[in-house]
């Protein structure tokens, strides 16, 4: 936590573990990066101020301060109803939508990834992803959640692709995560759950995940949804965010008002994201 003092208000630091900043090119395609998400000024997006290295060779960047908690921890105490599903799930795919469009891969999409910020005005919580590009920073030699092995991601949570270590993958490995995180939410658990995270990556490879409605009250129509996002097949998800959030407006008409801004139009659903999208992990 830190003051800026020329805006004097509230920020946060984040400053990068040496052995991430160890390769001084990698670490430039990250700020890169986190101009082209800043670039999105998307509000379901955290906002950041400025990066650059500190005097010990560390990089930092500097975001705004967020007040709330991570979806992860409110998934700690209780499973959502489909109706919270529906709005959270619509704030993170317009998130992913403002990102993919500029070429931005998350890459590491999951619960400790996406804050939860009250609203103001007692509307539903307003949805903030956090740390893109972070993912694509970790190496062999990293060690902690996002890394196991040679892999960059999170098992629970890993798209095949991403899985099977793919030279490449594109916008929809983030379209896989957040049906992921829907299943958690809406089921308790995410969809795949082993004792190690080589059974969960091979799970993630070759598994069929159960029905949520197996282990909770879901509606057919967010079921197939859900089934859509986990498809193993890329091509057989939705194309994009934008056409994920018309599918999400369809079960809750509501959300074309909500925040953080109007569901897309069937055209904005069509433009896929740029070739740009396909970005190496």
């Amino acid at each position: 936590r830190a003051e800026h003092v020329l805006l004097e208000r509230p920020a946060a630091v984040k400053l990068l573990r040496p052995d991430l900043t160890a390769n001084p090119s990698l670490v430039q395609r990250f700020f890169n990066e986190a101009k082209a998400v800043t670039a999105c000024k998307h509000p379901g997006i955290v906002e950041v101020y400025d990066f650059d290295y500190a005097p010990d060779g560390r990089a930092f960047f500097v975001m705004e301060l967020l007040e709330g908690e991570t979806l992860a921890r409110r998934l700690s105490r209780a499973r959502l109803t489909e109706a919270e599903v529906t709005v959270l799930a619509h704030g993170i795919a317009s998130a992913l939508k403002a990102a993919h469009r500029v070429g931005v891969v998350h890459r590491d999409l999951k619960p400790d990834n996406v804050f939860l910020v009250p609203d103001p005005d007692g509307e539903p919580d307003r949805t903030k992803v956090l740390d893109f590009g972070i993912a694509k920073l970790a190496g062999p030699s990293s060690r902690g959640n996002t890394q196991t092995g040679t892999l960059i991601g999170t098992p629970l949570y890993m798209a095949p692709e991403q899985a099977r270590a793919a030279g490449a993958i594109d916008h929809r490995a983030d379209l896989y995560s957040l049906g992921c995180i829907l299943y958690h939410m809406l089921v308790g658990r995410p969809p795949f759950v082993a004792d190690g995270g080589g059974e969960i990556i091979a799970m993630q490879m070759f598994g069929q995940a159960e029905p949520p409605s197996r282990h909770a009250p879901v509606t057919p129509e967010m079921e197939q949804l859900v089934l859509r996002l986990l498809e193993k097949d890329p091509a057989a998800r939705f194309e994009n965010a934008g056409e994920l959030m018309l599918a999400l407006t369809a079960l809750d008409p509501r959300l074309v008002r909500s925040w953080p801004g109007a569901a897309p139009t069937a055209v904005d659903a069509m433009q896929g994201p740029s070739d740009a999208s396909t970005v190496a992990a």
